[in-house]
């Protein structure tokens, strides 16, 4: 386990279901890109073979792992599972990265030096120097209304809080209640950064180009999109109401 340098020891999770077409070569680059960085890949028992193919590579290079779980529960689920190896393996800080190439790890340099002066770190597709590649329109108009409303429903000053390509500092997930979260998708991105926004934790975006997937199945859904509207709509109005009742006691009269 070696460090990266002003974060130190870092651990690239990569949650995999049926994408054996995908990992050899998503670790592979990751490993070309960044050498002081290891790699744990989240298998959700994929029928493919996606397991099997990690248990080879971890074989042959001790920097990569893999963590066999029972069935496929979902991306936060993974990551979940993920952030706590991580943790119990002593690891300063964590990323996540999609195993179809969408996230570059080329770009991962990139979030871990942002990391060295925050202590959440986003990869942004909004932010001046953002891109996305090949990505359809009507996936794009969702992803860029999905991110206003949750600016405007929330109060967050982030971009792109619905992204999947972001590092943390180990000790940030300690604070965000991980127990606590049964979000999926992009829900269980905005849950974490609006976690992290409220702990009053260093929050940075960084821009990035994503590129959608040239191999294998895209595993977003429509009930994905309308538990994230569901949820963040509940939060933003949750989270008014508190302010409401506290600056109501604020103003009211003296017991």
């Amino acid at each position: 386990m070696s460090g990266y340098p002003g974060v130190g020891t870092v651990l690239v999770i990569i949650p995999t279901y049926n994408e054996a077409d995908n990992i050899r070569i998503i670790v592979e680059r990751v490993r070309t890109a960044t050498p002081d960085v290891d790699i744990l890949v989240a298998d959700d028992n994929s029928p493919d073979g996606t397991g099997a193919i990690a248990d080879e590579l971890a074989a042959g290079d001790p920097a990569v792992h893999v963590l066999h779980r029972p069935g496929k529960q979902g991306l936060g689920a993974a990551y979940i599972a993920g952030f706590g190896w991580g943790t119990e393996q002593g690891y300063d800080a964590v990323v996540e990265m999609d195993a179809d190439g969408s996230h570059a790890p080329e770009e991962l340099p990139k979030l871990l030096d942002a990391l060295a002066g925050a202590d959440v770190v986003l990869g942004s597709r909004y932010v001046k120097g953002g891109r996305t590649v090949n990505w359809p329109a009507h996936r794009q108009a969702i992803s860029r209304i999905g991110n206003l409303y949750v600016r405007l429903a929330l109060g967050m000053p982030l971009r792109d809080a619905t992204g999947g390509y972001r590092a943390y500092r180990t000790p940030v997930l300690g604070k965000l209640e991980l127990d606590t979260i049964a979000s999926h998708g992009y829900c269980f991105q905005v849950d974490l950064a609006w976690r992290a926004h409220r702990e009053g934790f260093r929050v940075a975006e960084v821009p990035i180009t994503f590129t959608e997937r040239e191999r294998g199945q895209s595993k977003m859904s429509s009930s994905i999109v309308r538990e994230a509207l569901w949820k963040v709509t509940l939060w933003g109005t949750s989270a008014r109401w508190v302010a409401l009742k506290r600056a109501v006691a604020g103003n009211g009269p003296a017991r």
